[in-house]
């Protein structure tokens, strides 16, 4: 049998070299169908499969399948922790620096023209993002009237739901096999939502403020269908513009740090919620973020094969990710506007959103980006 602390050594070596997102599922592959002989390929394309449908980062939620396949619950949460833990210290780390230097002149430098950087990633994403969703009129009508509704305004959570009851009548050509009565082993399921309960419940008397922040962000990770990307204009509404905690330069800041860390760029949370209450809230947001998906990970594990292939699910994941086309684009255009924009920054911003496009490792157009801002932009 496979350790608990075997599982968790290996998925926390893999986290300190997690660059790259959803890239990372091939060196998870490598690791558990190759070297280690855990799963076999057609269990773990089942894996990438349920990840690739529910709520999360998909790289955490392969990495939690891996886990929850071998050991069950523990292993699930030993191998999702250990997969994440590098990068919520490395941002626990910047965090902190960033909330201690962001105001000298160097450093101001650096971070205009890393909100440059931000925008071309964001455009991008939304392209790599809609490119395999957006393939009948109906899902760029859905896209189209999501970035509208939110142009306007509109709670993007319910723009969400909306576009998920709308997809159940415009996609009815959505293929399925018979759908069949199932049931979920809700032992270890009962445990760990005692256990999330249990911590809501003291974070009520201890600190209000870290309980609203703890929901805020289980709500974002909820409704994050199609990957930790889909989570950024959720944050974005939530945090700029409906409770106005913090500011959009400053939101952009954290996502640009975000990209030199490895692991998903949902840990963004880790920064918001330290610039907002310091470690506690840094915790109390990372944690939060990761158990909506986490949950639902754990509860469809064996059932993989049977949900995916719902009607309803079907037609309800075409419209949820076609919505959030929409709501990427409304990201980038929102993120564009904060940018002072000037012959440097569209240089800048053009030059990077074409190595992103070209594959470039993200990570060197951060740190050139980076480095090029120090020198140009002081």
């Amino acid at each position: 049998m496979i350790s608990i602390t075997e599982i968790f050594i290996s998925f926390l070596k893999l986290g300190l070299t997690a660059f790259g997102g959803p890239a990372m599922i091939v060196y998870i592959k490598e690791m558990v169908v190759t070297k280690k002989k855990w799963l076999d390929k057609e269990n773990f394309q089942e894996g990438v499969a349920l990840a690739q449908a529910i709520p999360g980062a998909t790289a955490m939620q392969v990495a939690g399948y891996v886990g929850l396949k071998t050991r069950g619950i523990i292993g699930g949460l030993a191998s999702f922790t250990a997969f994440g833990f590098p990068a919520f210290l490395l941002m626990l780390v910047l965090s902190f620096l960033y909330s201690k230097t962001h105001s000298i002149p160097e450093v101001v430098s650096l971070f205009t023209g890393l909100q440059v950087i931000v925008v071309a990633i964001v455009a991008n994403a939304f392209l790599s993002f809609a490119k395999p969703v957006i393939k009948s009129t109906g899902e760029i009508a859905v896209a189209i009237l999501s970035f509208i509704l939110f142009m306007f305004k509109l709670n993007p959570f319910l723009i969400i739901i909306a576009c998920f009851i709308i997809a159940q009548i415009i996609f009815r050509d959505s293929t399925t096999e018979k759908e069949q009565a199932f049931k979920i082993n809700l032992y270890g399921i009962g445990i760990l939502l005692v256990f999330i309960f249990v911590g809501l419940f003291f974070l009520y008397f201890i600190d209000r403020n870290l309980l609203t922040l703890a929901l805020i962000m289980m709500k974002i990770d909820f409704f994050a269908f199609g990957g930790g990307y889909a989570s950024l204009p959720l944050m974005l509404h939530e945090f700029v513009e409906n409770f106005k905690w913090i500011d959009e330069k400053t939101f952009m800041d954290g996502i640009a740090l975000g990209q030199i860390t490895p692991g998903p760029i949902v840990i963004t949370s880790t920064f918001v919620g330290y610039i907002l209450y310091g470690f506690s809230g840094a915790v109390v947001a990372t944690v939060a973020i990761f158990t909506p998906s986490f949950i639902i990970l754990a509860s469809l594990t064996e059932l993989s094969r049977k949900i995916r292939h719902s009607r309803v699910f079907l037609r309800g994941k075409r419209g949820l990710l076609a919505s959030f086309s929409g709501l990427l684009l409304f990201a980038t255009v929102k993120f564009s506007s904060a940018v002072s924009w000037d012959l440097i920054k569209l240089c800048m911003v053009l030059i990077s959103f074409y190595a992103l496009v070209r594959r470039v490792n993200i990570l060197y157009i951060v740190i050139g980006g980076a480095l090029f801002s120090l020198y140009a932009m002081h």
